[in-house]
């Protein structure tokens, strides 16, 4: 038996609860692992409120980046895996297959190395925030040296690693931010300028950077009204990358795409699974952690035991990186 985070009701935070669950052997396919430590993402926060692409089916677990030793292999799947320490590759069920337990069951094909290096902590802030911006920013932006990239939440995991992915590959980050605050520890984390959206006009802005050309490349997790301004701040024959709907809000076609050949794209890294850029991801990603060009910033750690006041933490927007929890 095992403590695990499940839930049996809709609703914030405050419908987590422990649980003892009975371990499971792992089947064909699938590997047990302890785990160590475990990524929180703002999935999780739509999941437990059944917003989320996938639905729960209540009773449910959750979670679904982690750090683990495997502990037992099912069939098909190479033993010498038992005690090595791997993280997990988001884009999974959470229904099948939750990681915020002591104990989890997860496909072998989602196990990822990460340099020994890093802690537990940090090898739960690696994937989701890494592959997210890599997919929209290296095979389909294909950003390189001179191109103006927009980062939007830039405070977010995924806008901090984006920021790290646009430096490597030559190109200028233009971060945003809602709040002052966030101004100074943008710049600090690498980002090449930032905009305060809340006090300043984005579209000049953007034009007074970029030399009136605007950016080439948009990476958006919010939607709704605000990317008629996104649009407006895109190049001609430029790209918005839309990877979320944190504003919960319908997206326009922004009108002011028209007779600038402006595209717009949903997006998710698991367009990339099965194909050859996966393989080149991991890799991409890896090595840059290993050399140390990469860096999760990790804004709080909490025990499991506070795991409720995780979830809290992580909708307050107050934070600057990944919040982890640790076992």
């Amino acid at each position: 038996m095992s403590q695990a985070i499940r839930f049996d009701r809709l609703g914030g935070p405050e419908v987590l609860r422990f649980e003892e669950i009975a371990d499971r052997r792992p089947g064909p396919g699938e590997v047990s692992l302890k785990i160590e430590a475990v990524g929180l993402n703002r999935g999780e926060s739509m999941y437990y409120r059944g917003f989320y692409m996938e639905k729960p089916q209540l009773p449910s677990g959750l979670g679904y980046e982690a750090v683990g030793a495997v502990t037992a292999v099912g069939a098909g799947v190479d033993g010498s895996l038992v005690g090595h320490r791997f993280g997990t590759i988001p884009g999974y069920s959470m229904n099948r297959y939750p990681v915020l337990a002591e104990t989890a069951v997860v496909p072998a094909s989602v196990l990822a190395p990460f340099p020994e290096s890093l802690s537990a902590a940090e090898g739960a802030a690696i994937w989701m925030q890494y592959c997210t911006a890599y997919g929209a920013l290296v095979p389909f932006g294909k950003v390189s040296r001179g191109d103006f990239v927009i980062i939007t939440a830039a405070s977010s995991s995924v806008g901090l690693a984006a920021i790290q992915i646009v430096k490597a590959q030559g190109g200028t980050s233009i971060a945003t931010t809602r709040t002052a605050a966030k101004k100074e520890p943008l710049l600090a984390l690498g980002a090449d300028h930032v905009i305060v959206t809340n006090d300043e006009d984005l579209v000049a802005r953007v034009a007074e950077i970029t030399g009136g050309k605007g950016a080439r490349i948009v990476f958006d997790p919010i939607g709704g009204d605000g990317v008629n301004a996104l649009a407006q701040a895109t190049a001609n024959g430029g790209a918005i990358f839309l990877y979320g709907m944190l504003s919960g809000q319908p997206t326009p076609f922004p009108l002011s795409v028209f007779g600038r050949r402006i595209a717009m794209y949903g997006y998710t890294f698991g367009e990339l699974r099965d194909t050859p850029d996966w393989e080149a991801m991991k890799r991409f990603i890896y090595d840059r952690l290993a050399d140390g060009s990469f860096r999760p910033e990790i804004a709080r750690v909490f025990p499991f035991a506070e795991t409720v006041e995780a979830y809290r933490y992580l909708e307050s927007n107050e934070q600057v990186g990944k919040v982890v929890i640790t076992l």
